[in-house]
């Protein structure tokens, strides 16, 4: 990775696009924008995201997309990035968002992450939608 350059805001990023930064099948446009906006900024993450990402590699090495050797080096690989790993139990704001926008628990920790920290995230179709909702900048990639 190049020398970073002056931070402009950090965002969030969710397992779905850090996913097609590992995976050498997935192909995201989405996901090398972000990729390259960790040059000039870091990501946060809510702890959430690590339990995921080591399920969707577990699942490509059952589905022989990557070898088992290939896990242990993908999460060096992502440990080496400027994520930030933010810790929280606000389960009553999860649950709400959840409901309110009917998102599954995962997608709920992601928008209330995003909106505790006042940053754009990176999150999939439906959660984007209730973040706009929530009056939640998107991420410009």
């Amino acid at each position: 990775m190049a020398p970073r350059r002056a931070a402009l805001m950090p965002f969030v990023v969710d397992a779905s696009i850090a996913a097609a930064w590992l995976l050498p099948d997935e192909e995201n446009v989405e996901a090398e924008a972000a990729l390259s906006l960790l040059e000039i900024d870091d990501a946060v993450v809510p702890d959430l995201f690590w339990h995921e990402m080591r399920n969707i590699l577990l699942v490509a090495e059952r589905k022989r997309r990557i070898g088992s050797e290939d896990i242990l080096a993908c999460l060096v690989r992502l440990e080496s990035l400027p994520l930030r790993t933010m810790f929280d139990d606000d389960h009553q704001t999860i649950i709400r968002l959840a409901r309110k926008h009917q998102l599954s628990g995962y997608d709920a920790a992601y928008l209330a992450h995003a909106l505790k920290q006042a940053v754009p995230a990176t999150i999939d179709a439906k959660p984007k939608l209730d973040a706009d909702a929530e009056h939640l900048r998107p991420i410009s990639l």
